[in-house]
């Protein structure tokens, strides 16, 4: 073989080497994870496969008393990284982490509204005959409660306050320590500590607070007389009261919030679509058809939630016009009493709805922010 022929040879491979790119990729994987304080709606926490060049819708819900911050990670081809609603076009795999930060929130007990400052200080109207609004010295508050008679709050370095009625020992909680989240029913309190286990203390007449071997909480909610665990992988937990069924989620799965009425309990799935059992007399469970839902809150028989474009749509009793927030815009959290209806505007202003015979509609003057 001449030297001529050798070098044809090799331009020649050399030259199919180079027609022999590798094929871009058929599909990619979009892994999110959620930060303490929220979860993703949609598409959800995990590993999600896509065909190249799809464009993914991304829903990120806050907690109670969260804001979304923004998405950190991959984000090259996120349309708007501090947008909690958003896009993101799979060109390649993506690791992509959802953030939200501390901010102001509401609570509604049965005739008594609490707000919490942005600065950690707390408000409150309404029925004060056990004390349950004297919250005038409370300071670095990171989250709180409301009950029927009484009020608590979680503070900064994980201890609690808490004031009003304390006939069943509810607010006898100055002990607890590294608590992360609040909830109060009628006449007890429940804590979820930073290690995921729960403690709680008050009236265990229905077993409301045997909540001793829970693990793996990320969320707990209060009602008149159950209380309602969400664990780490969606599905939920609840003990107490069961008399309409209001403890019957042993079977929930893909659950990111719950919240819990007087005898009903709801939450919101990963897909942003609600379930709902329990008590129905005033249709407060009638959520199938909900869509789009980052937050939820049930009051004595009335059930609320925050669509992600900030608007409010409520179902049950409306006998003292609780339901009336048909016109409420630019919302960022929700809450539900017994018979009122309270909602933070994104400017740290309160709207409130329903039954104000005791003051605790009167919410007009307040700028959380």
């Amino acid at each position: 073989m001449t030297r001529v022929s050798i070098f044809l040879i090799i331009v020649a491979f050399i030259a199919g080497m180079a027609g022999c790119e590798q094929p871009a990729a058929s599909s990619y994987t979009l892994t999110i994870t959620s930060a303490p304080g929220g979860s993703v709606a949609t598409p959800g926490v995990g590993k999600h496969p896509y065909a190249a060049g799809t464009v993914v819708d991304l829903v990120a819900a806050p907690s109670p008393s969260y804001h979304f911050n923004n998405w950190t990670g991959e984000v090259g081809t996120i349309d708007d990284i501090n947008a909690a609603t958003t896009k993101i076009i799979m060109n390649d795999n993506y690791s992509i982490i959802a953030n939200f930060a501390g901010q102001y929130a509401l609570a509604a007990g049965d005739r008594h509204t609490v707000g919490l400052m942005t600065d950690g200080t707390v408000v409150a109207v309404g029925w004060n005959i056990f004390g349950q609004c004297n919250i005038g010295g409370w300071t670095d508050v990171l989250q709180i409660a409301a009950g029927s008679r009484h009020t608590v709050g979680a503070k900064a370095d994980g201890t609690m306050v808490a004031v009003g009625c304390n006939t069943s020992g509810q607010c006898g909680i100055g002990n607890w320590a590294d608590i992360i989240q609040v909830a109060a029913g009628d006449d007890y309190t429940v804590g979820l500590k930073i290690d995921t286990t729960v403690v709680a203390a008050g009236s265990n007449t229905y077993g409301q607070c045997d909540v001793g071997n829970w693990t793996n909480i990320i969320q707990v909610a209060a009602g008149y007389w159950h209380t309602v665990g969400l664990k780490s992988d969606g599905t939920v937990v609840a003990v107490g009261k069961n008399d309409d069924g209001q403890c019957n989620v042993g079977n929930w799965t893909d659950i990111i919030q719950v919240a819990a009425g007087d005898e009903h309990t709801v939450g919101i799935k990963a897909d942003a679509t609600m379930v709902a059992l329990g008590a129905n007399d005033y249709a407060q469970c009638d959520v199938d058809d909900w869509r789009n839902i980052v937050q939820v809150a049930a009051g004595k028989d009335h059930t609320v939630g925050l669509k992600v474009d900030g608007t409010v749509v409520a179902v049950g009793n409306d006998g003292s016009g609780q339901l009336d927030v048909v016109g409420w815009m630019d919302v960022v959290q929700v809450a539900a009493g017994g018979l009122h209806t309270v909602g933070i505007n994104s400017d740290g202003t309160v709207d409130a709805v329903g039954l104000y015979t005791d003051g605790q509609c009167n919410v007009g003057a307040w700028d959380l922010d």
